[in-house]
């Protein structure tokens, strides 16, 4: 039997569900949204839905968007001959951050992982193809996460694109600025060598 009443134990499982939220974060959020007014928890609840509604993923990159083509994708002053590829929204609102990348993106909505059973099928990778046929692109960035499936992901559509002649280049790994080096575990430090560059 739950220690808590049924719709506070309701409220407390679906919070727990969110990425990064386990039942202690699920049950601290569940009793903040009951101390909120009944205003604020009813504008918490019309944004979810109105997010949940209004937003579909843009025709080209994949984006999470209100409308079609999302802006990035519509905007004349971006650079259409270099398309970065990344597994995530949330990884563009990450590189748009910088303020330095000028080009277009491609979000893939996942990794390819052998673990989970996530084959190139089950992302965008299909849409990143058509793209490429259909335009002028010089460069692909790929902006896959240095995991083992991020990279397993990246060498698949390096694969993919190498008959096309398109430029293909990777994000570089290494030693964070600031880093030590007695701190960097063999693996950044074994990237960091790999991608050394000359002065």
């Amino acid at each position: 039997m739950s220690r808590y009443p049924k719709p506070l134990a309701a409220l407390i499982r679906e919070l727990s569900k969110l990425p990064g939220i386990g039942e202690k974060s699920g049950q601290r959020l569940a009793f903040h949204i009951l101390s909120l007014p009944d205003n604020d928890v009813e504008a918490l609840s019309r944004a979810i839905g109105e997010a949940k509604k209004s937003m579909h993923r843009c025709s080209i990159c994949g984006n999470w968007t209100d409308s079609d083509p999302c802006s990035i994708c519509s905007d004349k002053r971006r650079r259409d001959d270099i398309i970065c590829v990344v597994e995530m929204p949330q990884d563009v609102a990450a590189i748009e951050k910088m303020r330095e990348f000028n080009g277009l993106y491609h979000v893939l909505h996942g990794h390819i992982s052998a673990i989970e059973g996530i084959g190139p099928e089950d992302i965008n990778i299909k849409n990143l193809i058509i793209r490429l046929q259909k335009c002028h692109v010089e460069e692909v960035i790929l902006a896959t996460n240095p995991t083992i499936d991020g990279e397993t992901t990246a060498m698949y559509i390096a694969g993919l694109l190498k008959p096309a002649k398109i430029r293909v280049t990777r994000l570089a790994n290494g030693i964070p600025i600031g880093g030590d080096l007695e701190y960097t575990d063999k693996t950044t430090l074994f990237k960091a060598m790999e991608g050394r560059r000359e002065l």
